[in-house]
């Protein structure tokens, strides 16, 4: 039962939207009794949430989530770098780490009138369709590249890259440079300039700013996108 719960809390991934009790047992395969008592289950716990007949994850699901110790460690170190960042740029900043072949928001800062997005905190989209993912792509070894490389590659926007061999061209530029670009990718209208963050000699997260369109300067954002990294690469590096 214990698998068929996670199951049921996968499915909202990887943007954690609201879903009726059909279409969870449409994206789980689970007969719909199944997922109706789970659910009620779930909800009793506090990992879901009912508005109506649509369900959600639960604000316990994040409390846990926010306890991950090395997460927890590598947010609160980051938050400085970020609040930085933003103060520089005065645009939407991420934290992101990488999980199999996802990257997942730990942070997210944005003003007043911030554009549209996909990334939420504790979210998860594909590497491949956004800065910080390819920033951690790049920068992750040769085997989990051809993994990923292998795969039909997925697609946020028709900006998108799917083609295995653009996106590896993609990736080299990016391992020369230091810098991920993302241009409508992940959301129409929006651009993103994104480094990776090391430690230890490993990759062990990224950040990022998203920038619409209109006003996306890489000449202006890269270094300070590229200060923000290495300014939190050198303390993690130092322990904290």
């Amino acid at each position: 039962m214990l698998e068929k719960a996670a199951l049921i809390i996968e499915s909202f991934r990887p943007d954690g939207g609201s879903f009726r009790l059909s279409e969870l047992s449409e994206r789980t395969g689970l007969p719909k009794p199944t997922v109706h008592r789970l659910a009620a289950d779930l909800v009793g716990l506090g990992w879901l949430e009912r508005s109506g007949a649509e369900y959600r994850l639960g604000a316990k699901l994040f409390e846990l989530g926010s306890l991950v110790p090395h997460r927890l460690d590598l947010r609160e170190t980051a938050l400085p770098f970020l609040q930085d960042l933003f103060e520089a740029t005065r645009e939407t900043v991420h934290l992101a780490v990488r999980e199999g072949l996802e990257v997942v928001y730990l942070e997210r800062i944005h003003g007043h009138e911030a554009s549209w997005l996909p990334s939420r905190i504790g979210g998860s989209l594909p590497l491949t369709c956004t800065g910080v993912g390819k920033a951690l792509l790049a920068f992750s070894g040769t085997e989990l590249m051809e993994e990923v490389l292998s795969r039909p590659l997925p697609s946020l926007t028709p900006h998108s890259i799917t083609d295995p061999a653009r996106m590896r061209t993609v990736l080299e530029k990016i391992r020369v440079s230091g810098l991920a670009y993302e241009e409508q990718e992940a959301a129409l209208g929006m651009s993103c300039i994104a480094a990776p963050v090391f430690a230890g000699g490993t990759t062990v997260a990224a950040l990022s700013v998203a920038v619409p369109r209109a006003r996306f300067s890489p000449a202006q954002l890269a270094p300070a996108v590229r200060t923000a990294a290495l300014g939190l690469s050198r303390v993690l590096r130092r322990g904290g």
